[in-house]
């Protein structure tokens, strides 16, 4: 067998491997939002924008992802709202990778992409949280944000929703689960 097909069988293994190690030792797949889920997350954010005191207020603290996979959500706002800071939070390698080539590719500056845990990351200057993860993360997140007063004021969900927290408005999926989109609005901080 010649060297370049042994070296991608292993490189494709590699990459296997790598990501089922993260989805066991995160407890989640690296799962992309889908269109209608981007096109309704975007949407949900054009009404948090409006609905604040000014223009201003929804762009004085980052817009943030967290767990933010392969990066097509990042990208999406980073084009909608290209004045903002965009800022991605992914632990596992692979979709870190590739999310840092798709930011190289299109050349968008106003992302930061970390590779760190968003449970350990300074949130409190986000004025809008981004999130498709799981019912466990919903409940760690509720309580960091309790922890930490700041800016926020919006967070919206992708299927998942906060437990002890009123949504202001959800979109039902027109997608075969018929998911849910929350948007959730909050004072200057967590009571």
């Amino acid at each position: 067998m010649p060297i370049f097909e042994i070296t991608l069988i292993t490189l494709i293994l590699l990459m296997g491997a790598s990501i089922v190690w993260y989805t066991l030792l995160l407890g989640i797949s690296p799962m992309p939002s889908s269109n209608k889920a981007q096109t309704a997350m975007l949407h949900l954010s054009t009404l948090a924008n409006t609905h604040v005191e000014s223009d201003r207020d929804f762009k004085k603290g980052p817009i943030v992802e967290l767990g933010s996979g392969w990066g097509n959500l990042l990208i999406a706002f980073a084009k909608q709202y290209p004045q903002q800071n965009i800022v991605g939070y992914e632990l596992s390698l692979l979709p870190w990778l590739t999310s840092l080539l798709f930011i190289k590719i299109l050349g968008l500056k106003n992302i930061t992409l970390h590779r760190k845990d968003f449970l350990k990351a300074d949130l409190s200057q986000a004025s809008l949280i981004l999130c498709y993860l799981y019912p466990g993360a919903m409940l760690k997140i509720e309580n960091k944000l309790k922890k930490e007063p700041g800016l926020l004021k919006y967070l919206i969900s992708h299927n998942f929703s906060l437990p002890s927290h009123q949504a202001i408005n959800t979109i039902q999926l027109d997608d075969l689960y018929r998911s849910p989109v929350y948007l959730y609005q909050f004072q200057k901080a967590l009571q």
